[in-house]
């Protein structure tokens, strides 16, 4: 793969010049912001879109909140676990960063030294946005549009070949539903017993939520059907 890469008429360098090219004629303030975007931004809003979507699934309670919330757990872990694949990946693709082999483009960011295929931020953001889609499809949307983004920036930034992004992309898919029905297995029983848990329930509905996602009753209170229903009968 080193090798195709440093063909000029490949595509995937071609398409990295095209879209690094970007990066010259664009403002130096610009640059910055992508690079910070790049590098952090897009992996914190990522979390914070989890974090987001649990708020959103506890809030509204019901019977599926813990198989809900089991699932947002995976997210973050299908990451962790897609990095470590990409471990031996790219030890045995031992692809170099393409600045190093092609003359002429705009790195922002310094220090890589490590190997570019696959990308690690591709891959991180799109585990977390597939396992996201899993738990709630609105969510998944918004976290698959910022894995997107995620992957031109790497590009943009200099310091991935397209098809490191690609790559990324597929491995993170990859792990997150290949390895999905086995985590809810694991996940699910786990935070069912959560859910129940008098101190730690909260973590899977807001206090006062009921198993079908209504404002659970106050002991000893009466409904205000109820009230209705023996006024009407006097």
């Amino acid at each position: 793969m080193a090798g195709l890469a440093a063909s000029g008429s490949n595509p995937d360098v071609d398409l990295l010049y095209d879209i690094n090219g970007l990066a010259k004629d664009a403002p130096v303030w610009f640059d910055r912001v992508m690079e910070y975007v790049g590098e952090y931004g897009i992996l914190l809003a990522t979390v914070l879109l989890v974090l987001g979507c649990w708020l959103s699934v506890r809030k509204r309670g019901g019977e599926e909140a813990a198989s809900s919330v089991a699932a947002l757990v995976w997210a973050p872990l299908a990451a962790g676990v897609a990095v470590l694949v990409n471990v031996p990946i790219r030890g045995f693709v031992e692809r170099p960063r393409p600045f190093l082999q092609h003359e002429g483009l705009e790195v922002l960011v310094s220090g890589k030294t490590d190997y570019s295929f696959v990308s690690d931020h591709a891959t991180i953001t799109m585990a977390m946005a597939v396992g996201l889609f899993v738990a709630n499809r609105k969510f998944g949307f918004f976290g698959i549009g910022l894995a997107l983004l995620e992957g031109f920036c790497r590009v943009y930034m200099g310091v991935h070949y397209p098809t490191d992004v690609i790559g990324g992309f597929a491995l993170g898919t990859a792990v997150a539903l290949l390895l999905s029905p086995l985590a809810m297995a694991l996940l699910t029983p786990l935070m069912r017993a959560i859910e129940r848990s008098p101190r730690m329930g909260w973590l899977i509905r807001a206090r006062g939520k009921s198993y079908d996602g209504q404002d659970a009753l106050i002991p000893g209170a009466r409904k205000e059907t109820d009230a209705e229903e023996r006024d009407l009968a006097a």
